[in-house]
């Protein structure tokens, strides 16, 4: 059986399938030649990421076609209902990222409260000869102890952000329409674990509270976090999402920077990805990654091993 890995597996669970038995094939197809290339080589197992779109036209015309693998957490880029109904089984790997995206969204905090990404654009064109001015324009940094943090979306990686958030000795509050209460667990070196009960709070009053707010919901119809939101907001606010593009609305966010609402951004999905808006790309006040939460050398072992294990658990068996 073969296994197309069209935007890449890492070599653990590229091992673990050849070991099974499997034909992993590693070329990336483009996506206009994908359903013909499946067709050709008769693949059984084809797994993408966020680049390759697996829709109807490739569930109609590749009857060869038993799994749908998405190495990743969202899969908007699948008509997964349809290749349910069609008898394909679709996975993903919810967990194996998770750790993985949280990090990111320090990485971004961190940044943002103490403008690296801004110095980091300056001091190599004029930290030579205005370096005096550079340390004044970047000393009025804030600390993230203390300060509120505001977790939209508290399934596995709202309660990663949790777990650092509490860590850094900030105060977490939460929001879900599905989660009421969740358990954060804090495991230390020699074994010892300390659990915290965190419930979730309305949407609203999120928003007003928070002094800084992450996004972590799935993809959806219209704006999750728009103009009228982050009026109710807190002056000036950092807001990050790592979660998908679209639920941000980027004008709103750039018009309330621009006021001195929201202090900064952090973008690591956008809404015309994978071509983002030039005032996004050029804004000072935007701390910017390219789609990478889930690009850590662990988490893609993770997900290479758990799609892997998934696969050999449904054809193997089968």
């Amino acid at each position: 059986m073969k296994v197309l890995a069209n935007d890449g597996i890492s070599k653990s669970g590229k091992d673990a399938l050849t070991a099974a038995g499997f034909e992993v094939l590693t070329v990336h197809v483009a996506q206009e030649q994908l359903q013909n290339y499946i067709n050709e080589h008769q693949v059984d197992v084809v797994l993408v990421r966020s680049a390759t779109q697996v829709r109807k036209n490739i569930i109609d015309n590749c009857p060869s076609l038993k799994i749908i693998g998405r190495g990743g957490v969202g899969m908007d880029n699948i008509d997964v209902d349809y290749a349910l109904e069609n008898g394909i089984n679709v996975i993903n790997t919810p967990a194996a990222s998770s750790e993985s995206v949280a990090e990111l969204v320090f990485a971004h905090l961190f940044g943002g409260v103490r403008f690296l990404h801004d110095s980091n654009r300056n001091m190599p064109l004029d930290g030579d000869t205005k370096f005096k001015e550079l340390k004044k324009s970047y000393a009025a940094g804030r600390e993230l102890r203390g300060k509120t943090l505001g977790i939209i979306g508290f399934g596995r990686i709202g309660r990663q952000v949790a777990k650092i958030a509490l860590g850094c000795g900030m105060k977490v509050i939460a929001s879900d329409h599905q989660v009421g209460e969740a358990d954060i667990t804090l495991t230390f070196y020699d074994g010892q674990e300390v659990t915290l009960k965190i419930k979730t709070a309305p949407i609203d009053k999120l928003i007003k509270k928070s002094d800084f707010i992450s996004l972590h919901v799935p993809s959806q119809t219209g704006y999750l976090i728009g103009k009228e939101e982050i009026e109710k907001m807190k002056d000036g606010v950092g807001i990050v999402n790592t979660a998908r593009g679209g639920i941000l609305n980027e004008v709103a966010l750039i018009d309330a920077i621009e006021t001195g609402k929201v202090s900064f951004a952090a973008l690591d999905v956008f809404e015309n990805e994978p071509s983002p808006a030039i005032k996004v790309l050029m804004n000072d006040a935007i701390s910017l990654t390219p789609h990478i939460g889930a690009a850590t050398t662990e988490a893609q072992d993770r997900i290479g091993i758990e799609l892997a294990e998934q696969i050999i658990s449904l054809l193997k068996k089968a």
